[in-house]
């Protein structure tokens, strides 16, 4: 039997999980140590310092930490799990289960575990096993509204639509949620015909997603539901333009803009439970749904255009969650370059400056147009999209843009993609002119290359005839 801490050892380590809990870090960090120079091997210390290495981004400290302190106490389970949140941090999911897995013996009614094995397993396709995960979840913490969105995410990937948008306003109360609910006077439209004033529906998630659930627009008109469409400044030209039954306005206050008459509200991710819950029911979106400005794109195709085939491409997202991987190194794109008759354009946004030096790097012919601002100006960003004859992109905004407008894009998706883009299938019920190339393994780009080089070189043969 282990020795009892002494009351100094117990001082310090509550000074230290009080700055630890606080967010203070270097004092927490402090305070462990000297604790463990009391007592080397005092797993508690060790497991937290490991946590405070990995809140930290140290994520190779943190798990010889937690490790260590495994060794010295076998059966605590939530070292085990979150050693399995580092590692499934670092992309080790093989090992990362096998933690959670272990967790979940030494105390099999954690709901939270559940959840992150049910990520793992979704991570490696194992869906059914996945759902099965999350329902567990669910059911042994009735509140834990990230089992309840996983479960629908994760039924939207199947393409189960019907059951899939039943969960999917948990969105709300998850934790690291990107936008906030909108509280305003007037209620939460629930799909009825509207007596009086107009709908208004506000854009949520990043621009990319914006546009996505902006094709769901026109069926708002078709329901005979008057609608305003509130979304990024950025995007207000582009949607004023393509959306003519609808207001488009950007920042919408009810106290100052009373003349909108609004008698409802609805963030723009709810459309979709409304107007997409069967596969048939995608029939009914339009494309192209985007309109760019045909004067700038006509200068655009006449700036780009020598008699070849105009290719953009974007290849890197930001996205902190799961930009790592989807995003796609320059040089992986060699095989693509070697080909004849294509004029390279860069649609990726970014420092024009760091964007050319990673095209030097990677020895790529890409045209990097130092007039387009891809993240500021999205209206001129869209008509320079629309000059494309083809698309190769990344998971990103890009996609969705170029994807909107109508235009030819083969979009490059990970072994575990996002649910909008399904399981399998080389195409998108959310988009007509997405052609799918999928990773056939976690990381395998190279594959994907070599499925997007023979396309590409089908495509030239038929570009030149």
């Amino acid at each position: 039997m282990s020795k009892p801490p002494s009351p100094l050892l117990q001082a310090i380590i509550r000074d230290a999980l009080q700055h630890h809990q606080a967010g203070h870090f270097t004092e927490a960090e402090q305070l462990y140590r000297e604790a463990l120079a009391i007592d080397p091997n005092n797993p508690d210390c060790l497991h937290l310092l490991g946590m405070i290495a990995f809140q930290s981004g140290n994520h190779r400290q943190a798990a010889g930490l937690i490790r260590k302190a495994i060794a010295n106490h076998q059966t605590a389970a939530s070292y085990h799990s979150n050693l399995g949140n580092v590692l499934q941090a670092e992309g080790n999911l093989d090992e990362a289960e096998g933690c959670y897995r272990r967790a979940l013996e030494l105390s099999p009614n954690q709901a939270e575990v559940y959840l992150n094995l049910g990520h793992i397993l979704k991570a490696t396709r194992e869906v059914d096993s996945a759902l099965a995960c999350y329902r567990q979840a669910s059911h042994l913490k009735s509140g834990l509204a990230e089992a309840r969105i996983a479960e629908s995410t994760a039924l939207l990937l199947q393409g189960d639509f019907a059951a899939g948008w039943q969960n999917f306003d948990f969105r709300w109360q998850t934790q690291d949620y990107d936008t906030p609910m909108r509280t305003y006077p007037q209620p939460h439209w629930r799909g009825e015909p509207l007596a009086s004033g107009r709908l208004l529906v506000w854009g949520e998630q990043g621009v990319g997603d914006e546009i996505m659930f902006a094709g769901l627009v026109p069926d708002v008109a078709r329901a005979g539901v008057p609608c305003v469409l509130d979304c990024d400044t950025r995007l207000k030209p582009l949607f004023t333009r393509s959306f003519p039954d609808a207001e488009v306005v950007s920042g919408y206050d009810s106290d100052r803009d009373t003349e909108l008459e609004i008698a409802a509200h609805l963030p723009a991710g709810s459309l979709p439970g409304f107007f997409r819950a069967s596969r048939e029911s995608f029939a009914a979106t339009a494309s192209p749904y985007l309109v760019a400005d045909a004067v700038k794109r006509e200068r655009f195709r006449g700036r780009y255009g020598n008699g070849q085939l105009r290719a953009g491409l974007a290849w890197h997202t930001a996205n902190r969650k799961s930009g790592r991987s989807r995003s796609i190194d320059l040089s992986l794109f060699a095989p693509l370059f070697s080909l004849p008759d294509i004029r390279w354009i860069s649609l990726q946004y970014g420092d024009h400056d760091s964007l050319e030096s990673q095209a030097v790097a990677a020895i790529a012919p890409l045209l990097i147009d130092r007039e387009v601002d891809q993240f500021a100006d999205l209206d001129g960003f869209a008509a320079q999209v629309a000059a494309m004859d083809i698309v190769i992109t990344i998971d990103n905004s890009t996609a969705h843009l170029a994807a909107a407008l109508g235009v030819p894009t083969w979009l490059l998706v990970p072994f575990a993609p996002d649910w909008r883009w399904l399981l399998n299938g080389d195409r998108s019920p959310w988009y007509p002119t997405v052609r799918l190339f999928r990773q056939p393994s976690p990381g395998d780009w190279r594959s994907v290359m070599q499925q997007v080089e023979d396309a590409l070189d089908s495509k030239l043969e038929r570009w030149s005839r």
